[in-house]
């Protein structure tokens, strides 16, 4: 069985936690630039102390200590929010002070500073949420609140000096306890309208605009006895170009989505578990970089955030929980943290006092497609057998004494297979043009007839008869390349019983010289090709399980080889697999190699003169087994990444590069199979540049 899997998913890296005095009591965050640096700074709303901490972004992954300005004894700010209140072009912030009935306005001098905070009276009303809009269109930003005690939701129409109208309140009924306000436009005039949660009456109330700024009620939509709905946000989850509405559910443990009819009402009530993690605040954005609106949620007492990845139909992917180890997050903020032009979100856990920087990071992948292969596939390799532009797969089949050769309709999909016969047991298979035609031909290493198979490609999608030339015994993998520097395909095998690789140089009519064995380490396993010395002469990197360690055969004149080199990789680590590449961007060819017996990928990085560091370890999780590579760019960068096949736990691990040497292992739910992926390969199969992956079980 062939699995094709394809980009676009989710996946997260944290930062070093942010910590933060649990004495302060952190119960909002919110972003902007403070000081004009182009770095996004923070503003943590502290109600147990009574001020604001003012955090600034230092590079992207990190914050300074917090300055810290008052709001007033007993205030107990609750959330906080960012805008330019005075049209000066510096960011101002406005606070909901819960004991004070209060909001406070601390005006942006522009270099990090604030002026000291004013306060606008609430009147007997305690503002729990704020946020901000212009309301009567007139190009300044108002300050909107839901009120514990009174019932009711207030507006503060904005001057454009950083002054304020008095507020203007509207009922939202006995026992409500609005919890949330979003602003959209609901029913197509032109004037913004307001979606209410209401904790107490469990409901959803819409408030109609008019020209003037002042609002009539609209209508009420039930979220469901019990649901308590504690956060609201908006968006066009359907691509209708009319605006929905999200909740969370506090008392039910859902989200519900209202898709807009367009003239003010909304259908039903869809939900989606949070699996009983207590949803607190829901917000909108694209997390995985597919156009389409997300929803992300924070669980209070739970210990973890939820994803709901949308398919742009007004659905939604089920619940993906992302843990943050503490007990209690309530609150975030979304930004661009390290200017990668990837959505990055700031999490409060007050509880512990720890704010996560969680970073926008590798996309992941589409649910896998398969597609049926011959008997044991084993190997695989791409390229274009019919000349039409789009990659194509041909994969050896072990216990079918076969190839399966399935032609790409470059979107992804492939053609039913083509099979074609091969010696006994082919274990490995790549591709090259070895007759000088232009078109790809394929070898197979056949291990238990000591012997590769050369079959000539026609060009159209099928193959000549195989011809076969002698290897050493047990050939285990295969790769190709010019040897002899006489501009025609050669091949190298490992012969994984014979303690050595053979290397059989090209005529360049497709057929072969007969074989020289060049000696390695014990249990040759995989055979990879580059330049390691920078003398335009290919030479070759051998993987040897039995002795633990890596050979490199430098070329020195047309095809004889030194000497190998031997790297050791430690004890047990029973290598299977090598991929080479330039893995630190510095010029130089490096090498990868899948540890199997000690649970991690080896890097040995290149000195550009024929010898090597010695290796840098990746972890990969207990009794993951790795079994496979392939590299690729898996992300929209241009650092290579790599992608590894688990072969103990049946899964794919990513590994995201910087561009140093360094790279990250992607937090995910994994990518699972029903049985242990054997080989792995990648390449842009569906031409969106973006690398996918293929996995044979």
């Amino acid at each position: 069985m062939c699995c094709l899997v394809q980009k676009c998913g989710l996946k997260l890296k944290e930062t070093p936690r942010k910590p933060i005095d649990y004495k302060y009591g952190p119960r909002s965050v919110a972003v902007g630039d403070f000081n004009n640096d182009s770095w996004p700074d923070m503003v943590v709303a502290d109600h147990i102390v009574n001020d604001i901490g003012i955090y600034f972004g230092q590079n992207g992954t990190s914050f300074s200590t917090p300055i810290q300005y008052p709001t007033g004894n007993g205030s107990t700010p609750y959330i906080v929010a960012v805008g330019d209140f005075n049209n000066d072009s510096r960011l101002d912030i406005a606070v909901a002070n819960f004991g004070t009935n209060s909001i406070g306005i601390f005006l942006g001098i522009g270099n990090g500073s604030f002026e000291k905070h004013v306060e606008l009276s609430m009147g007997s009303s305690r503002p729990i949420f704020i946020c901000l809009f212009d309301m009567n269109n007139d190009t300044t930003l108002d300050i909107i609140t839901a009120n514990y005690g009174t019932q009711t939701i207030s507006i503060l129409l904005g001057y454009g000096n950083g002054s304020f109208s008095s507020l203007t309140s509207y009922s939202t009924g006995y026992d409500s306890f609005p919890s949330s306000v979003a602003t959209g436009h609901f029913n197509s005039d032109t004037y913004l309208d307001l979606a209410i949660a209401n904790h107490g009456t469990d409901n959803v109330q819409i408030l109609f605009g008019n020209q003037n700024g002042n609002f009539t009620n609209g209508l009420t939509i039930s979220t469901s006895i019990g649901s308590r709905p504690n956060s609201i946000t908006v968006g066009d989850f359907n691509q209708d170009d009319y605006q929905d509405i999200a909740v969370a559910n506090y008392g039910s443990n859902k989200i519900g989505i209202f898709l807009n009819n367009g003239n003010g009402t909304f259908g039903k009530q869809v939900t989606y578990s949070t699996n009983a993690s207590s949803p607190y605040s829901i917000g909108v954005g694209d997390f995985n970089q597919d156009n389409l609106l997300d929803l992300i949620v924070t669980n209070n007492g739970t210990g973890n955030i939820a994803f709901f990845l949308g398919y742009g139909n007004g659905s939604f992917v089920q619940a993906r929980m992302y843990s943050t180890g503490d007990f209690s997050t309530i609150s975030f903020a979304l930004c661009d943290v390290n200017k990668d032009h990837r959505l990055d979100i700031l999490v409060v856990s007050n509880d512990t006092g720890v704010i996560h920087i969680l970073l926008g990071s590798f996309e992941g992948f589409q649910n896998q497609m398969t597609f049926s292969t011959g008997s044991f596939p084993h190997s695989v390799a791409v390229g274009d057998f019919n000349n039409d532009t789009q990659l194509d797969i041909v994969v050896a089949n072990s216990a079918g004494n076969s190839v399966s050769v399935l032609l790409g309709y470059g979107n992804g999909s492939f053609q039913n297979r083509m099979t074609f016969s091969t010696g006994s047991y082919p274990f490995s298979v790549a591709v090259g043009d070895f007759n000088n035609d232009t078109r790809p031909d394929i070898v197979v290493a056949n291990s238990d007839d000591n012997d590769v198979s050369v079959l000539l490609g026609y060009g159209n999608g099928s193959f000549q008869n195989q011809m076969t030339f002698s290897t050493g015994f047990g050939p285990q993998s295969v790769a190709v390349g010019d040897f002899n520097n006489d501009t025609r395909l050669d091949i190298v095998v490992s012969n994984f019983t014979g303690k050595g690789v053979s290397v059989l140089l090209g005529y360049g009519n497709g057929s072969f010289q007969n074989r020289m064995t060049l000696s390695t380490g014990f249990g040759p396993q995989s055979v990879g090709v580059g330049d390691f010395n920078n003398d335009t002469r290919l030479d070759i990197v051998v993987v040897n399980s039995y002795s633990n360690n890596v050979s490199i055969l430098l070329q020195y004149n047309r095809g004889f080889l030194r000497d190998e080199k031997t790297y050791a990789t430690g004890g047990g680590s029973d290598l299977r697999y090598t991929v080479v590449g330039d893995m630190n961007d510095d010029g130089q060819l490096d090498i990868v190699t899948a540890n199997y017996g000690t649970n991690d990928v080896g890097i040995l990085f290149g000195l550009g003169n024929g010898a090597f560091l010695n290796q840098m370890i990746f972890d990969t999780g207990v009794q993951s087994h790795p079994s496979c590579i392939a590299l690729g760019y898996f992300n929209r960068d241009t650092e290579l990444d790599f992608a590894v096949a688990y072969g103990g736990t049946m899964t794919v691990g990513i590994f995201l590069g910087s561009g140093n040497g360094t790279f990250i292992r992607q937090i995910s739910d994994g990518i699972h199979f029903v049985l242990a992926p054997l080989f792995i390969a990648s390449g842009d199969i569906n031409g969106d540049g973006i690398s996918e992956m293929w996995l044979f079980a």
